[in-house]
């Protein structure tokens, strides 16, 4: 029954993505997927983390057919990858079920080969199969078929003739290639494997840190007052770096773009630069003993206070970047700008966390991947072309309505209500219309497998605009 699943699921592979854009047939794609991982690993689906990468990866899914954009489909690519990692292991870290995800949709196949070879599971096949037999019983009638038929063919027109009506034309030899892609693909996620020994290693791996035997009082004195030293000074300089941008905040004229967007990415600079040395600086202090020194007091505030000031930094950059958005609009390269700025604030709190809960590096891998996933799939759920297109003409006043035209075809009914309700350049009619023109004609071109939402939500009236 399950490798009938499998050889159904393949054919259907086919169907759903042999020359066909991505819309709906990845939804149908998930639903297979999940069939397959769930009859042949029921137990690992009463884990709660392999429980929630189903969640999230069915979420992607469902978001590639309602928004069938590039981002949700890259969350929903790494969310399989995901769960099937998680299916082959749900304790490890989620960058190894990437690996062990990737690894098995892959090369599940060649390795388990391997895998039986060596534990000698394919004697037995070998022992009760004369493989030669199967090869003359098949091959040497075939042979014989052909002489005959062409033996025949010349010496009666009637079945030459019969013959020569049949053709072969109807079969898709790369269609058949597909299907064998397709069983390949649902044949290695059935059972994933794991790979050793990163796998083992990381189970192993704990994120808290303990003293260790090079513990000396000593050094780690010296340490902690170089340390104090440095951070002291460091916390010095950024409060005078943040008045200072405090003041240029305040006096700098937001209805000039250049202006704007120059303080906007001469502050990311410095907050890229700034957040990078702070972390490895707290990380290089904190990495072992030092933790357990037992008069490391002040060098551990002055590490929170660096944070905090850092954070005020990456408060600083927010408002400038937000003022960029009110007076010229949303672009993606802005709102990047915000993600990267939550991003280094996450950074900023687990290093905190680190610092205060004494552990190691590969506690911040860990918890960062994992942050880092939870956004990606958060993200994919955002229609950004509409809802960027949506922000600037209703609540911005100079905003770039060339970018807005060079955005994907999502807009394009927007975009067109916009031309009929409001007095633009006359150029922007025209590509305005083109761009819509082509948004209709690629609705009509799409097969049932490539739909998305939008096509089927749209309605008459939009079509007759």
């Amino acid at each position: 029954m399950k490798h009938i699943l499998i050889l159904i699921s393949s054919v259907l592979f086919s169907i759903l993505f042999y020359e066909k854009s991505i819309g709906l047939n990845l939804l149908l794609f998930a639903i297979v997927t999940l069939s397959i991982l769930v009859t042949h690993n029921p137990e690992q689906f009463k884990s709660k983390r392999v429980m929630f990468y189903t969640i999230a990866y069915t979420a992607t899914a469902v978001f590639v057919f309602i928004q069938d954009s590039g981002l949700s489909i890259i969350a929903n690519c790494v969310s399989f990858f995901t769960l099937v990692g998680a299916v082959s292991n749900d304790k490890t870290s989620i960058y190894i079920h990437w690996i062990n995800g990737i690894f098995s949709s892959v090369a599940a196949f060649f390795f388990r080969t391997v895998e039986d070879r060596k534990n000698k599971k394919d004697k037995i096949f070998n022992k009760n199969t004369d493989v030669l037999h199967l090869v003359k019983l098949v091959g040497i009638p075939l042979v014989f078929i052909i002489v005959f038929v062409l033996l025949y063919k010349q010496g009666n027109p009637m079945f030459n003739n019969l013959v020569n009506k049949i053709s072969f034309n109807f079969i898709n030899v790369q269609w058949i290639l597909f299907t064998v892609l397709g069983y390949y693909l649902f044949s290695n996620i059935s059972t994933p494997v794991l790979v050793e020994p990163v796998t083992s290693k990381d189970i192993n791996t704990k994120t808290k840190l303990h003293k260790t035997e090079s513990y000396s009082e000593e050094k780690l004195k010296k340490e902690k007052q170089l340390g104090t030293t440095l951070l002291g000074l460091l916390n010095l300089l950024i409060i005078v770096y943040i008045a200072t941008d405090i003041a240029s905040l305040a006096t700098l004229d937001i209805t000039r773009a250049p202006d704007m967007s120059a303080q906007v990415h001469h502050g990311i600079n410095t907050l890229i630069a700034s957040i990078l040395i702070a972390i490895v600086i707290i990380l290089y202090f904190f990495r072992g003993n030092l933790n357990f020194y037992s008069e490391n007091k002040i060098l551990k505030n002055l590490s929170y206070l660096w944070i905090l000031l850092n954070v005020v930094l990456v408060v600083l950059i927010a408002i400038k970047n937000q003022n960029y958005i009110t007076s010229f609009g949303l672009t993606y390269k802005r709102i990047g700008v915000h993600v990267y700025i939550f991003l280094t604030l996450i950074g900023l709190i687990t290093t905190f966390l680190k610092v205060m809960h004494i552990k190691n590096m590969v506690f911040l891998f860990r918890v960062n991947t994992q942050i880092a996933f939870a956004i990606l799939v958060l993200f994919s759920t955002i229609n950004w072309d509409y809802y960027i297109t949506s922000y600037n003409l209703n609540y911005v006043n100079s905003y770039d309505l060339n970018y807005l035209i060079r955005l994907s075809e999502k807009n394009a009914i927007q975009l067109k209500n916009h031309s009929l309700n409001t007095e633009l350049d006359p150029k922007f009619y025209n590509r305005i219309d083109i761009k819509y023109a082509n948004y209709l004609r690629h609705l009509k071109q799409k097969d049932w497998q490539e739909k998305s939402f939008e096509d089927f939500n749209i309605t008459e009236e939009e079509k007759n605009l």
